[in-house]
């Protein structure tokens, strides 16, 4: 019999805008061999923000984010751990950030800045593929050109 276990993470979408305007995105190299946005579980007595904003100081470094109120999106997928077959759901929000140097944790090999084209096509799954999409929608739809 498999065990199903259930995960709940928090992650964020980085941007920062450069002098020319130009939006440029947070990648992470993880140790694994996949480039995606900083996440990480949520942990008892945090809420999706909490969990977001701990994430992204753990994972960068970087203590200035300012999360944009009305995006939030939610992907799931499945893996194994230990024979058994884990659940995951992770609450993915938008946030800006002026700090451009990172300090990535042991959990990366690498971290990249790039525009929009540059990071569709560095990123290494669909899911992640089709929330940068949305974050860039958002963005612009908020006067924010990406």
């Amino acid at each position: 019999m498999i065990t199903m276990l259930f995960e709940k993470s928090s992650g964020a979408i980085i941007y920062t805008a450069r002098e020319s305007n130009e939006v440029e995105f947070l990648l992470l190299h993880y140790t694994s061999g996949h480039w995606d946005f900083p996440k990480g579980n949520i942990e008892v007595g945090e809420d999706e923000l909490m969990a977001a904003r701990r994430e992204v100081f753990e994972e960068t470094g970087i203590t200035d984010v300012e999360f944009l109120e009305g995006f939030r999106r939610t992907i799931q997928y499945y893996y194994r751990r230990d024979e058994k077959l884990v659940q995951k759901e992770v609450v993915f929000r938008i946030s800006n950030t002026n700090r451009r140097e990172i300090l990535l944790s042991s959990e990366h090999i690498g971290f990249a800045w790039k525009n929009y084209d540059k990071a569709i096509s560095l990123l290494t799954f669909k899911s992640a593929k089709n929330l940068l999409l949305e974050a860039k929608e958002f963005l612009e739809s908020n006067g924010i050109n990406s």
